[in-house]
């Protein structure tokens, strides 16, 4: 009997492994859900009897738009001060800021970065209460911070993160809900309507067509959806290497809108609840400069534009619609690119743990 060839990495087709991880992400939810959800209230309850005056989030790349996202759900739900660090006031220019009561929120999908690991320690050596958010609980970041969540995903070898950066939006929700005695129920919805979404790659398969061309891309939220915009241009870039600008929608306003045309594609990415309303007027001029407008969104709005991507929002709290926004483009970045004949699982010029020091 012959024995069965090992199968050659090179021989898969490009994007396999991003789309075999884009699919796990129900699984990763659920298992975030029912297996990590008493250890992430855990360490809420242990910080929030310490009541931290105020929160400084550090990260870098997708992890940095999780994080953003937690600040809004800080802000928001919490009523708690944010801010998003700079590291190289610590790493470069060794500044030492008084941090007591303060709590440092370090979200990293590997937590290897030199900088992630020493701003960390020094926010800990001034004071700070310090949390990693990461993949890894054996990395040099759990390790120097004082608390560590585990966002439970699994190897990611794909260098565009995916299901690292839902399981880190649910793992950032349940720990504010933990901070404030909430039980995090809204986010029981997700598993399966992530599932029901992945399921709809034909649809943005035909979305994708549009872009396939495209020499730029503007994408625009408000509120809750701002860091799912931001997270989809990162996504666009690094796969497809098309220029893709991410606004506030306020932003936008304040002079980009000059150079939306009826050639440069805009995806505007719709929360169901005040940050879609907020959005409007940006919609409504937008419309009326006749940009080739996408809206990733509740029916209403993805019927009033050019074109668009339903997301199921009926009954899904605003909070966390965040968590299935990402997924149609995620998809969209991975069909985009599949059409310009390029492999979204190894972007040239990066690696997947980006050592910044």
């Amino acid at each position: 009997m012959t024995a069965a060839a090992t199968p050659d990495p090179l021989s898969e087709p490009p994007g396999r492994t991003m789309a075999r991880e884009m699919a796990e992400q129900p699984a990763v939810l659920r298992r975030i859900l029912s297996g990590g959800a008493p250890a992430i209230q855990d360490v809420a309850r242990q910080i929030a009897a310490r009541a931290p005056r105020f929160v400084l989030l550090t990260a870098r790349g997708t992890s940095d738009n999780a994080a953003l996202y937690a600040k809004y759900l800080l802000e928001i739900r919490l009523g708690l001060p944010c801010g998003l660090t700079s590291m190289s006031t610590t790493t470069a220019y060794g500044a030492r800021p008084d941090l007591t009561d303060v709590l440092v929120v370090t979200v990293s999908q590997s937590g290897g970065s030199p900088d992630l690991v020493a701003s960390t320690r020094a926010a800990r050596e001034a004071g700070a209460i310090t949390l990693a958010v990461t993949n890894n609980p054996d990395s040099p970041l759990a390790g120097v911070s004082e608390y560590h969540i585990d966002i439970m995903a699994g190897p990611e070898k794909a260098l565009p993160a995916t299901k690292t950066y839902t399981a880190s939006l649910l793992a950032l929700y349940l720990f504010v809900e933990g901070l404030r005695g909430g039980d995090g129920a809204p986010a029981q919805v997700l598993p399966d309507l992530a599932e029901q979404l992945l399921a709809r790659q034909d649809e943005v398969r035909t979305l994708a067509a549009r872009y396939r061309f495209a020499e730029r891309m503007v994408i625009t939220s408000r509120g809750y959806g701002y860091p799912t915009a931001k997270e989809a241009a990162l996504k666009l870039m690094e796969t497809s290497y098309i220029p893709a600008l991410s606004y506030s929608g306020a932003d936008l306003l304040h002079g980009p809108l000059a150079m939306v045309d009826n050639v440069s594609p805009v995806i505007a990415v719709v929360t169901d609840g005040k940050g879609g309303e907020a959005l409007q007027p940006v919609l409504d001029r937008l419309r009326g400069r006749g940009a080739d407008l996408v809206v990733v969104g509740p029916r209403h709005q993805v019927e009033e534009a050019s074109a668009g991507f339903v997301l199921p929002t009926d009954d899904v709290a605003e909070e966390v619609q965040p968590v299935l926004e990402i997924i149609p483009l995620q998809l969209l970045a991975y069909e985009v690119t599949i059409a310009r004949g390029q492999d979204p699982d190894a972007p040239r010029a990066l690696a997947k743990v980006t050592e910044t020091h």
